[in-house]
């Protein structure tokens, strides 16, 4: 049985299985969302409700947030009724949130300034790696931190790493944002010209997944990109954000993102349409909208 109290915030589509596994593991667990019935299914499993950020810090060893932006980790953490009001020496605080890298160094200048240790540990392997532990776990911020998360960390991801100091897991995210929304635009690109050409779509998958072509996208998104189910298992609105940051990284660093910012463009396409909180496999539809085909159907006489 795990000995310490882990307070959760942020109970989505990645933070709840994420807090049900941290729960199964033995972990005391108290949690707080600001959407009350995203609780529920964690009260069921044994954990503990909080009214507030601050009440789940003054009741826990261990922090974990799990929120949607940078402004959402800002609001919880420096909140009048806040994660830094309630902190304590001695606290750990882990935020595994995709968000800019500055935030991530402030919020662990303001935990060191508390007498506490601060980690950013976003995530990568959207709902399925969640919900079966096997997210990869890019970690900034000290060895010694690190290595006192490495128990909760194992019980949430199969890749866990420390890349560096503060933001540098947010820095690596980034990165890590940047293959994946090009690769699914890359295997949207060719499954609307193999199907445009003839070739059933499924079967395409397969020659991909037999060669070089093959990546970790087509196991876990294959079979949305194939059914054109689009239902969220990591939304649109989401990576467009994270691109955003990729895109803020890259001007302040001087390096040159083409590609990423033309899927930045597309992906901001399907927000307009509305396609906001749709799955990011949407991007497939782009494509087809533009090439006047849906794979695996026979184009119009």
């Amino acid at each position: 049985m795990a000995d310490a109290t882990i307070g959760f915030l942020g109970l989505g589509i990645m933070g709840r299985p994420m807090a049900l596994n941290l729960r199964q593991a033995g972990y005391g667990l108290v949690v707080y969302n600001r959407t009350p019935a995203r609780i529920e299914p964690l009260l069921e499993a044994g954990a503990e409700a909080a009214a507030s950020p601050h009440e789940v810090v003054t009741r826990s060893d261990v922090v974990v947030t799990m929120l949607s932006d940078s402004g959402a980790v800002e609001s919880v953490y420096w909140g009048e009724d806040g994660v830094l009001a309630g902190v304590r020496p001695g606290q750990l605080l882990i935020d595994m949130s995709s968000i800019d890298a500055r935030v991530a160094r402030a919020i662990a200048a303001a935990a060191a300034a508390a007498g506490c240790d601060a980690l950013d540990a976003p995530v990568s392997g959207g709902d399925v790696g969640a919900r079966d532990a096997t997210l990869s776990i890019m970690v900034g911020g000290s060895d010694a931190a690190f290595e006192r998360a490495r128990p909760i960390f194992e019980q949430l991801g199969k890749t866990i790493i420390r890349v560096g100091g503060p933001g540098t897991g947010q820095i690596a995210k980034a990165c890590n944002q940047i293959i994946v929304a090009l690769t699914i635009e890359a295997v949207s690109e060719a499954l609307v010209l193999g199907s445009r050409g003839g070739v059933d779509p499924a079967t395409l998958m397969k020659v991909f997944q037999g060669g070089l072509a093959a990546n970790r996208v087509m196991d876990v998104r294959g079979r949305n990109l194939l059914e054109h189910d689009f239902a969220p298992g990591f939304m649109v609105d989401l990576h467009h954000k994270d691109l955003g940051i990729a895109l803020a990284a890259a001007r302040e660093l001087g390096v040159f993102l083409p590609a990423t910012a033309q899927v930045d463009q597309m992906l901001q396409e399907l927000r307009q349409s509305g396609q906001g909180r749709s799955d990011h496999s949407a991007l497939l539809t782009v494509i087809e909208n533009g090439s006047n085909h849906r794979i695996g159907e026979p184009d119009a006489a």
